[in-house]
C-alpha cells in the first residue's frame, strides 16, 4: 500500500481548484437557502404552501416536514440540491481516477513505475472519499453556523449523523463510478455507473413514498437507507447507515479486484 500513497497525495493535489470550487458552491446553496427558513418556513407560510399542494407530489419531494428548520434543511439542501452537488462531484471524481486516467495513458505509465493495481484502486477511492468527506463536513459546519440565525433549532449531534449518511450516499456514486471503469476502462460507463446509482435511488425512494404497494422498493434505494429516517430531526438508520457504508466498500473492493484482473489499454 506504500507504493499507492503516491496516488492518493497527487489526486487531491491535482484537484484542489475544484475541490475549492465544489465548496464554494456548497456555502452558496446553504447562506442562499437556510436564512430564508424564518421568514418563509418558520411562519408557517412554507408548510401552508406545501398542504396546498397534491400529497403525492409532496411525497415524492420529501418535503412533508419542511416547515420544521431539520425538515427544510433536509428538503432544500441534503435531500436535493446538496445532495445533487456532492452527487456530480464524487461521479467526477471517481470517473477520472481509472478510466479517465486509463484513457489519458496515465494509468499504465503508473503501473508500470511499481504501483500495485489493488493500491491504485483503493488509494483512488480514499482520494475520492477525502473530498467527498471535506464537503460533507464543510456543509454540516455551516449548517451549525447558521442554526441560530436562522432559527433552524437542529440539535447539533444530528448533523453530525447527518453528515455520516450525506458522505455515505454521496460516495456511493463515486465508488460506483470507480468500478465501472475499473471493469470496462470507459469514462462514459463510470460516469453512467455513479450518476444512474443516485438517479435510481432517488426515484425509488419517490415512488415508495408515492405508492404504498411499492415500499418494498425502499429496500433497494440508497437514497432511503440514508433518509427515510430524517437524520437531522431523528438520527441515523443504524441499518441504512451500515448498508451504504457496506455497498461502499464492496465497490472498492470489486474496484480492486477488476483492475488486478483486466488488462489496461494505455
Amino acid at each position: 500500500m506504500r507504493d499507492a500513497l503516491p496516488i492518493f497525495r497527487r489526486a487531491l493535489r491535482e484537484s484542489w481548484r475544484g475541490t475549492v470550487g465544489w465548496t464554494i458552491g456548497v456555502a452558496a446553496v446553504l447562506f442562499l437557502y437556510l436564512p430564508l427558513f424564518p421568514s418563509i418556513g418558520g411562519n408557517g407560510q412554507m408548510q401552508q404552501i406545501i398542504d396546498s399542494l397534491p400529497p403525492e407530489l409532496v411525497g415524492a419531494l420529501g418535503y412533508d416536514q419542511i416547515g420544521t428548520g431539520a425538515g427544510y434543511a433536509q428538503g432544500t439542501f441534503y435531500g436535493l440540491i446538496g445532495f445533487l452537488l456532492l452527487t456530480i462531484a464524487g461521479t467526477s471524481w471517481g470517473a477520472g481516477a481509472i478510466a479517465g486516467a486509463e484513457a489519458s495513458g496515465r494509468l499504465e505509465l503508473d503501473l508500470a513505475h511499481g504501483v500495485g493495481r489493488v493500491g491504485y484502486a483503493i488509494a483512488s477511492a480514499f482520494a475520492i472519499l477525502a473530498r467527498l468527506a471535506w464537503l460533507g463536513v464543510f456543509a454540516g459546519a455551516v449548517v451549525a453556523l447558521l442554526n441560530d440565525s436562522a432559527q433552524l433549532d437542529i440539535d447539533p449531534i444530528r448533523i453530525i449523523d447527518t453528515t455520516v449518511v450525506f458522505v455515505g450516499l454521496t460516495m456511493l456514486s463515486g465508488s460506483a463510478a470507480l468500478l465501472l471503469g475499473a471493469l470496462f476502462g470507459r469514462t462514459s460507463w463510470a460516469v453512467a455507473g455513479g450518476a444512474g446509482i443516485a438517479v435510481a435511488g432517488y426515484a425509488f425512494n419517490a415512488i415508495a413514498n408515492q405508492v404504498e404497494n411499492a415500499e418494498w422498493l425502499r429496500a433497494i434505494s440508497p437514497y432511503s437507507w440514508a433518509f427515510h429516517q430524517a437524520p437531522l430531526a431523528e438520527g441515523f438508520d443504524p441499518r441504512g447507515t451500515v448498508a451504504l457504508w457496506a455497498v461502499n466498500v464492496a465497490f472498492v473492493a470489486g474496484s480492486a479486484w477488476a483492475l488486478r484482473r483486466r488488462d489496461v489499454i494505455g
